[in-house]
């Protein structure tokens, strides 16, 4: 039980690689953790989503929406996932300010105790806030190597790329590394 006393959110919209998503609900908690979904719920109790690939459905009823900054330093590690879930998460409904999701991911950015993974495509939701990732090591998806040079980002040609506490990923068919690189930094932090 390597993650035994770990909190682990991982950040959910419809359209997600169903393969990734689920190694991480079994993966994670298989090692102890404490394993969150979390969303944009809109008022709503539940929401439930369709994976891009066979139209899974996966029921989320945990939101980022109003987390205290208490509750968010509770986490150890935020995962924004692979796929269109960060596209669909950085919508928002008002132009003039940055979606709330990447608001959220924002603050988390902000707390050092949290460690941040962010996998292929996920890159999209730092967009609007470039400077969570300016002048940091990463990887992400082949098709956004451009969007990460723009963002000022140092694309690295690897699979999986540790830049202090930010965990990057190249693809959701890479899932496994990027978990595997997660879990045995969260469990270096528990022998510390």
């Amino acid at each position: 039980m390597k993650l035994a006393g770990k909190k682990i959110g991982v950040l959910l919209e419809a359209d997600y690689f169903e393969n990734e998503i689920f190694y991480y609900k079994f993966r994670f908690p298989e090692e102890g953790a404490d394993l969150h979904f979390l969303t944009r719920l809109w008022g709503q109790d539940k929401l439930t989503f369709l994976g891009h690939e066979y139209r899974a459905p996966m029921d989320c009823w945990e939101s980022f929406e109003n987390m205290s900054d208490e509750e968010l330093r509770t986490y150890d590690a935020m995962i924004v996932p692979s796929g269109m879930v960060s596209d669909r998460l950085r919508y928002t409904e008002d132009v003039e300010k940055i979606p709330p999701a990447t608001e959220f991911l924002k603050r988390v950015f902000a707390e050092p105790g949290i460690l941040k993974g962010i996998i292929c495509h996920g890159l999209w939701l730092t967009a609007p806030a470039t400077e969570l990732v300016r002048g940091r090591r990463l990887v992400c998806h082949n098709n956004l190597i451009g969007d990460a040079k723009a963002y000022g980002a140092i694309y690295t040609n690897e699979d999986v790329v540790v830049d202090g506490d930010l965990i990057t990923g190249r693809s959701g068919g890479h899932a496994h590394l990027f978990a595997k690189k997660i879990i045995e930094t969260l469990s270096a932090a528990n022998q510390n």
